[in-house]
C-alpha cells in the first residue's frame, strides 16, 4: 500500500483547498487532522471544509463528539486508525490534513505511557483556573518547565494533562515522553509541510478572520450558547469563539474582537510553523509554487 499522505503547516496555507485536489487525482480519501474540527456544530470558526468540499471527496474525522465531550489524542488517534483501516481496505489511498502537529505525532508514532485521567483532579484544576486565570501555565512551570514551554497558556485541556501527570506519578510529563522519544513509526507517512512568506500568510489569516463574520460566525456562537453549549467549555475558549464570545457577552465591540481574533491565530500559525519545524521528516513545499505530479 502507497504510504498515507500528510497534509501540514500553519492555519491559512491552503491544506484544505490542496488535500481536495489531491485526493481526486489519487483515488484517496481525507482523514481530518485538525483538533478542534473533530467537533460537531463548529464550522465557521473552525474554517471546517464546507459542505460542497466534503462532497467532492469522502472525508473522514470530523464532527465525531459534541462540544461537551471530552476528547484526547488517544481517542483521535484510535478514530483516524480506524478510518484509515477502512479507507485501505477499500483500496483507497489516504489524505490527512491539519495544523494539529500533536494529532499527527500521536497517530504516527503511538502515545507515551501515562497513568488514565483522574477526575477529582480535573474538576479542581479546572476551578483553579476558572478563579484565577493563568494559574494552571504557573502551575506547571513550576512541575514541569519543559512541557509548559511549550504549551500555550490557554491551552486548558494539555495543561490539565499535563499537572495530572505530574501530580500523579511524580514524574513530570516531558520526562515521560522523553523516555517514549516517539522513535518508532507505526504508521508510514509522507509529509508535505505547506508555507508561505509571513506578509501573504498574516494577510491571509486576517483575511479569513473577516470572512468567518460576513459568513455568520456571530451566529455560530449564539446558536451554541443556545444549544446548551455555554462560553466555559474549553473548546468555546479556543481561538475566534473566544474573542467573538466576549464581544457578545458585551465585553468589547466587534472590531476588537476581530482584531484579537486575528493577532491570536497568527500566534497560532506562527506556533504550528515552529512545531513542524522541529520535525526533520516534514518535505516543505511553497502553497503557490506547488505542483501536484510533485505529490504520490
Amino acid at each position: 500500500m502507497d504510504p498515507i499522505l500528510a497534509l501540514v503547516g500553519p492555519t491559512g496555507t491552503g491544506k484544505t483547498a490542496l488535500s481536495l485536489q489531491l485526493a481526486e487525482r489519487l483515488n484517496a480519501e481525507i482523514v481530518n487532522c485538525d483538533s478542534r474540527q473533530v467537533y460537531r456544530y463548529l464550522d465557521i470558526g473552525t474554517a471546517k471544509p464546507s459542505a460542497a468540499e466534503r462532497a467532492r471527496v469522502p472525508h473522514h474525522c470530523f464532527d465525531v463528539v459534541d462540544p461537551d465531550e471530552p476528547f484526547d489524542c488517544a481517542r483521535y488517534r484510535e478514530l483516524a486508525r480506524a478510518a484509515i483501516a477502512d479507507i485501505h481496505a477499500r483500496g483507497r489511498r489516504v489524505v490527512l490534513v491539519g495544523g494539529s502537529g500533536l494529532y499527527l505525532k500521536v497517530l504516527r508514532y503511538g502515545l507515551a505511557p501515562a497513568p488514565p485521567c483522574d477526575r477529582a483532579l480535573r474538576r479542581e484544576l479546572e476551578a483553579l483556573e476558572d478563579a484565577e486565570p493563568g494559574a494552571l501555565h504557573a502551575r506547571l512551570r513550576r512541575l514541569d518547565p519543559a512541557a509548559a514551554a511549550r504549551l500555550h497558556p490557554h491551552d486548558r485541556v494539555r495543561l490539565i494533562r499535563a499537572l495530572e501527570v505530574g501530580e500523579l506519578t511524580g514524574t513530570p510529563l516531558s520526562d515521560w515522553q522523553g523516555a517514549h522519544r516517539f522513535r518508532t513509526a507505526e504508521i508510514h507517512c509522507r509529509v508535505i509541510g505547506l508555507r508561505l512568506a509571513r506578509d501573504t500568510l498574516y494577510a491571509r489569516i486576517d483575511a479569513r478572520c473577516r470572512q468567518m463574520i460576513d459568513d455568520g460566525l456571530l451566529d455560530e456562537v449564539r446558536a451554541l450558547w443556545q444549544g446548551g453549549f455555554g462560553p466555559e467549555l474549553p473548546v468555546l475558549r479556543s481561538i475566534g469563539y473566544r474573542e467573538i464570545g466576549a464581544h457578545l457577552q458585551g465585553r468589547c465591540d466587534l472590531e476588537t474582537a476581530v482584531a484579537a481574533m486575528q493577532r491570536a491565530t497568527r500566534r497560532l500559525a506562527k506556533r504550528q510553523l515552529t512545531w513542524f519545524r522541529a520535525d526533520p521528516t516534514v518535505e516543505w513545499k511553497d502553497t503557490t509554487g506547488v505542483r501536484l505530479e510533485e505529490i504520490d
